[in-house]
């Protein structure tokens, strides 16, 4: 593979794989028969629609055109009691769509079923496979999630169907593209997020991978919130209001363990509350619920509170997890049906998929910690089709603290993050249901040149490759560490990388470049550290060895393994920066079989094989003994980590913090050691020019590469200052004559 086929192939591409759909049924709105021209066409997609956009009547349609392009049948999976209610509504429309338990059930082309069921069908029978209410799988545990994801990695049509995810919630986005065959999680992850060291459970976009993923996002999932997000009417989509309302009982008992009646803090004391307010938030639940002859939902948290609730309310019916399939779609068909008016249940058993737009009262009896739950159940019935305010009944204790408040704190958060997420892939999504090509950034060259140093913005294998055979005496530089820091968003940038086996792939075509830019004899050296591994990216906690594979790759390329000095570093300081779990005091009190000592950086150096034409000799002068027992030392406990380069002036708005250029002291006595005053010295990761300005200081010449503007711009200041103190110093006559030479 050349250089040229490397970069195209580690482009994220929009494979598609699907069809022209045709005849599409004319029930649906504009904005769904598009979404659905798209995913037949794309063959794998998700469509995140906002809850009551018609996800249902989507995928039946899009279920419907596969099977009809195949020839084959189309499974869909759907949380319980959404399998009926599906059949109910598409049948409206003169879809015939089969709810089953088992293979042997399953007649015609369109099977449904719940995702419980699954490991009863031979899923390779299946031409198509839909996901209905997909973020469900959120609530299934690692091993579930994965056999999903396995089951239909060999189905050839797959449609992924849910509520706008949070953009947040990366694991969501990650099971998502996984499940479609588009990237794997942990590939997504080292591509386009990375964690700050406060939480490494918690990750954040890269600065430069921000524009990337939502590019990636629109390649093969739709996010709308309202049919305006993708150019169509949304006026119709205006929902009435949302009224909720606080029933606070007051509490003067103190909870078990505290002297003093006050506001629950840790998980443990909000069931304590829940436990001791249990009959005052029944009597008060029954209360509302029969104060009228609505139809009513009541949300409860305990198994106490559905059974109490159950005998409070005379027309209810309740529905509890231990309750058969059978007797569980039983119950909650009644209240679909209208046939009881009031359903006591909990929102992870019917707060999902379920359209009671019939009723617009609900009282919350009890709640738990989770926002999404929350959100999902009073979306049963605030959604499209909605024809009147909702009122939201919240009943808690003095001892739970602000409920309502701290709910509306987070539907502000998630409604901010939701827009945020819409709004970045609004017109990349519009491209996308239009079919217009989406505009990638140019590439371009330049080079900038003054005395004694040459530099070019550009990809460093491509300006390697244009320099001549043996002309490189000395090379210097800090390689990206894999895809640990990203400085661009460039599918040059060897830091954009979604697995370490991309990234050395990449910088193998660099090694083979120096291995004959650089004269025989003469050497290189590599800064670097290794690196750690987390849980869900690499499967284990640990380290991986980098500086290792390195050396290995120059070696393989040809190169002799020369010398590498270890550069200590404060694990306090690595410490409070990472929160690393090996480094933490509370590790070694716990277990220390998890404990480990700090990682240091190296540099390595790699010799060409042949001799040296021109010897490197010192004085014992400018060389004292002194001065080589401190530079021999396998260990340089001497370096000042921040002797570096100012480079603040060079970072643009979503420059990731990491940037780390090489300390100062640690290129001046590589460049002491492995080069005359003269020689020509090469840095392929030039920056904002630490190497190089280095290298005019002591009187070498250099020539770099860089591929960002905006460090290329930087590195050209600090060069042209770097040869004005040198031109001040002793030897600027000497230099200058060397330059005319």
């Amino acid at each position: 593979m050349s250089y040229a086929e490397f970069i195209k192939a580690k482009a994220i591409a929009d494979v598609a794989t699907g069809f022209e759909p045709s005849d599409l049924k004319p029930h649906l709105f504009d904005f769904q028969a598009a979404q659905v021209a798209w995913a037949c066409k794309r063959g794998r997609a998700a469509l995140f629609n906002d809850t009551g956009l018609g996800k249902t009547a989507m995928q039946a349609e899009w279920a419907r055109q596969v099977a009809q392009h195949t020839g084959g049948r189309v499974l869909i999976a759907a949380p319980l009691c959404v399998a009926q209610q599906t059949v109910e509504e598409e049948a409206r429309f003169g879809t015939t769509i089969k709810y089953c338990r088992k293979e042997s059930q399953a007649e015609g082309d369109i099977i449904i079923t719940n995702y419980e069921m699954l490991d009863h069908f031979d899923v390779q029978d299946y031409a198509g496979i839909v996901l209905d209410e997909s973020s469900i799988l959120k609530s299934h545990d690692s091993k579930t999630r994965a056999k999903i994801i396995q089951m239909f990695s060999k189905t050839p049509y797959r449609l992924s169907c849910t509520a706008t995810p949070s953009p947040n919630d990366h694991m969501e986005l990650g099971n998502q593209a996984e499940f479609l065959g588009v990237m794997t999680a942990v590939e997504m992850l080292a591509m386009y997020f990375v964690h700050d060291g406060g939480d490494t459970a918690q990750w954040r976009l890269k600065g430069h991978g921000k524009q990337r993923f939502w590019e990636w996002m629109s390649t093969w999932s739709i996010c709308v919130r309202n049919p305006a997000d993708l150019g169509f009417d949304g006026s119709r989509y205006i929902l009435p209001g949302l009224k909720i309302h606080e029933h606070t009982i007051d509490v003067q008992e103190a909870l078990p363990g505290q002297l003093f009646a006050g506001i629950a803090q840790t998980l443990t004391e909000r069931r304590d509350a829940k436990r001791q307010s249990i009959d005052e938030r029944i009597a008060l639940t029954a209360g509302l619920v029969n104060g009228h002859k609505r139809p009513a939902i009541v949300w409860c948290h305990l198994n106490d509170e559905s059974k109490a609730l159950a005998k409070a309310i005379p027309d209810a019916v309740e529905v509890t997890g231990s309750m058969t399939a059978d007797e569980k779609e039983k119950a909650i068909m009644a209240f679909t049906h209208g046939e009881k008016r009031v359903i006591v249940t909990k929102p992870s058993i019917a707060g999902f998929g379920m359209n009671w737009q019939h009723c617009h009262d609900m009282v919350f009896a009890g709640l738990d910690d989770s926002f999404e739950s929350f959100y999902q159940a009073v979306r049963r019935c605030y959604r499209f089709g909605q024809k009147s305010i909702v009122s939201v009944h919240l009943v808690s204790s003095s001892a739970e603290g602000a409920v309502k408040a701290n709910l509306e704190r987070k539907q502000a958060q998630a409604d901010d993050m939701a827009e945020s997420m819409v709004s970045h892939m609004r017109e990349l999504t519009k491209q996308t249901i239009k079919g217009s090509i989406m505009e990638k950034s140019e590439y371009r060259r330049d080079v900038a040149s003054g005395a004694g140093w040459t530099l070019h913005l550009g990809d460093c294998v491509e300006v390697a490759g244009e320099m001549a055979d043996n002309s490189i005496d000395y090379s210097v530089f800090s390689p990206p560490f894999a895809s640990l820091y990203t400085y661009s968003n460039s599918d040059r940038d060897m830091g954009n990388c979604k697995s370490y086996g991309e990234f050395y792939g990449h910088f193998k075509f660099l090694v083979s470049e120096l291995f004959r830019i650089t004269k025989p004899g003469r050497l290189l050296s590599f800064h670097c550290m290794n690196l750690q591994t987390s849980k869900f990216r690499d499967g284990v906690i640990g380290l991986h060895d980098f500086r290792g594979e390195l050396t290995r790759m120059f070696v393989d390329a040809g190169w002799i393994f020369h010398s590498e000095v270890c550069i200590w570093k404060d694990p306090v300081t690595a410490m409070q920066r990472t929160k690393a779990l090996g480094l933490l005091h509370k590790t070694i009190r716990k277990d220390s079989s998890m404990s480990r000592q700090g990682i240091p950086d190296y540099l390595v150096t790699m010799r060409k094989p042949g001799e040296n034409a021109e010897h490197i000799s010192h004085t014992h002068e400018s060389f004292p003994v002194e001065k080589w027992q401190r530079y021999a030392s396998p260990v340089w406990m001497d370096i000042n980590p921040t002797l570096t380069l100012q480079y603040r002036t060079a970072r643009e708005t979503d420059d990731e913090r990491h940037i780390c250029p090489l300390q100062l002291d640690v290129i001046e006595r590589a460049m002491e050691l492995w080069s005359n005053p003269g020689d020509l010295v090469f840095s392929p990761f030039t920056g904002i020019g630490s190497e190089g300005y280095v290298c005019i200081e002591m009187g070498r010449k250099f020539v770099g590469a860089e591929l960002k503007r905006s460090y290329w711009e930087l590195a050209k200041r600090n060069l042209t200052d770097a040869r004005k103190i040198q031109a001040e110093g002793l030897f600027a006559d000497e230099y200058d004559e060397r330059e005319c030479a």
